[in-house]
């Protein structure tokens, strides 16, 4: 089966193509950016992380906090609120006090425009 992407372009706004939202364009968040996002009506972080697109919730799962106000450190980013530590790749937490994964979504890269789906 061959799923063929109709890109309609629009600045940081999420447009649905496939099953895949589109988020952002890759100029938009070059290497060590990170930015919130929205995916069918979630909260969520995407980051580029040397030229790989992650995308966690953007929701601290301790206290609410919004990850993506927090730091980035390759592959792993840092809730303000209270240093949670949460695994990009995974969404496993790497340092607490929070307890809880982060939910994981699949980005895939379609020339320039970076689209989103939950797994």
């Amino acid at each position: 089966m061959r799923i063929i992407f109709k890109v309609v372009l629009a600045s940081m706004s999420t447009v649905k193509t496939a099953e895949f939202s589109r988020v952002a364009s890759t100029s938009e968040i070059p290497p060590g950016i990170m930015r919130k996002v929205t995916v069918d009506g979630q909260d969520v972080v995407l980051a580029n992380v040397d030229g790989k697109y992650f995308a966690i919730g953007d929701v601290c799962t301790h206290q609410e906090g919004p990850l993506d106000e927090g730091t980035l450190d390759n592959y792993e980013v840092e809730c303000p609120w209270h240093g949670s530590r949460f695994d990009l790749r995974t969404g496993a937490v790497q340092e607490g006090p929070a307890g809880n994964p982060e939910p994981t979504y699949e980005v895939r890269i379609d020339g320039e425009n970076i689209l989103v789906r939950a797994k």
